[in-house]
């Protein structure tokens, strides 16, 4: 593993202070301030100003198509993430653009692209049901074709982003007959049509998603993405972006595991509580070393493990040290981020994060599943009831 410091050009310099100074302009106190109260993960004015600037543009294109370098991308999302861009909003938009532009029409595509590189269009995911869990092919939500027209009915929970955004990443059952993965169709759906409610739900870490009711939902046939019960085709990329099944970079300029946001949270309350042991002299009793010493090993550990095995490891460390970490730190742990006097004051969120980080966009149990399965071959996994023994 090479652990070379980047020398940066004197051009990528200038972009890396440009970037530091334009961020420091628009994410200040008071959108941070806002987005913990609001738990949105979003900033409208933030999102047009990056949208404004280009920088959504660039960030979404690669180098070849006008985007940003290799080496500028990794300035760009470390920038962002030490900024505390609030960013899960762009995040879904992003994965969800590259299914527009790959299966919309040249219509829908175009416009659609074009507001979501300004900014003033934005995108999220359709995916889970109230009672479907992790599977998404099990979708029961339907769409029955009316002409050029579409009736959508049914109902999707965590629709993260929804009363922020102009558009859903719909998947829905159009063949109830037919094999579950051969039943799917794709749509973009407008948010502002008739028919459709957004309620708030707000989660033990703070923050909002949503659950979405689709009543008799008109949608054109144009907003449909791909074939008719050719979905899967559709939502696997976004999916395998999602659960972190992508190969890492070759050239070592992007992090090997996913959900760095939410790591880098983890290793800022690392880093507290051991300069709050640090200065309390603590750190001289050998179980608190040990134990400290343990959870940044782990944390380090699981920085490194690359794709779906990265996405697993992350959130299970979290779930593994953030207990340890506010035990370490003693009653100040108990402060919520951003709270006065708080010497450690990431511990407490990363504590309520961690049930969420293992559940939202896939369980662990379903990515262990997959891990076994597609990785070390151990057979497809058996779900049914044990059978009842012989009497």
């Amino acid at each position: 593993m090479d652990f070379s410091t980047v020398e940066l050009s004197a051009e990528d310099e200038a972009f890396r202070t440009e970037v530091r100074e334009f961020l420091a302009s628009v994410v200040t106190a008071d959108v941070i301030r806002r987005d913990r109260e609001t738990g949105d993960n979003f900033d409208e004015g933030v999102h047009l100003a990056l949208g404004a600037a280009g920088y959504l543009e660039k960030e979404w294109k690669t180098e070849a198509d006008g985007g940003f370098s290799r080496v500028r991308r990794r300035i760009w999302e470390l920038e962002k993430r030490r900024a505390e861009v609030p960013w899960v909003t762009w995040g879904t938009t992003a994965m969800v653009a590259r299914s527009v532009a790959k299966f919309a029409s040249p219509e829908i595509r175009d416009d659609v692209l074009r507001g979501v590189f300004d900014g003033t269009v934005r995108l999220c995911l359709g995916y889970t049901e109230p009672e479907g869990g992790s599977d998404v092919a099990t979708c029961k939500t339907r769409a029955v074709r009316d002409g050029d027209q579409w009736i959508i009915n049914g109902s999707k929970m965590f629709t993260t982003g929804a009363h922020n955004c102009q558009y859903v990443f719909l998947i829905t059952n159009t063949d109830p007959d037919a094999p579950k993965h051969k039943s799917l169709t794709m749509f973009l759906v407008p948010l502002d049509s008739d028919g459709i409610e957004i309620q708030g739900i707000r989660t033990v870490d703070g923050d909002r998603t949503n659950i979405v009711y689709y009543s008799d939902v008109r949608v054109d046939d144009k907003y449909r993405l791909g074939d008719v019960n050719g979905g899967w085709t559709v939502v696997r990329e976004p999916l395998d972006a999602e659960h972190g099944a992508v190969a890492a970079a070759d050239d070592g300029l992007a992090d090997v595991a996913i959900m760095m946001h939410q790591a880098g949270f983890m290793a800022e309350a690392a880093d507290n509580v051991a300069a709050l042991v640090g200065r309390s002299g603590a750190v001289d009793d050998g179980s608190v070393a040990y134990r400290l010493g343990r959870s940044v090993a782990r944390l380090e550990a699981s920085l490194s493990a690359p794709s779906i095995f990265g996405r697993v490891a992350l959130a299970q460390t979290m779930r593994d040290i953030a207990p340890d970490l506010m035990d370490i730190a003693g009653s100040v742990a108990a402060l919520p981020i951003g709270a006065d006097g708080g010497a450690d004051d990431r511990s407490e969120y990363v504590y309520r994060f961690a049930p969420l980080v293992g559940i939202y966009g896939g369980t662990l149990e379903v990515f262990r599943n997959m891990i076994a399965q597609h990785v070390l071959g151990l057979g497809k996994p058996n779900y049914s009831a044990p059978k009842a023994k012989a009497s």
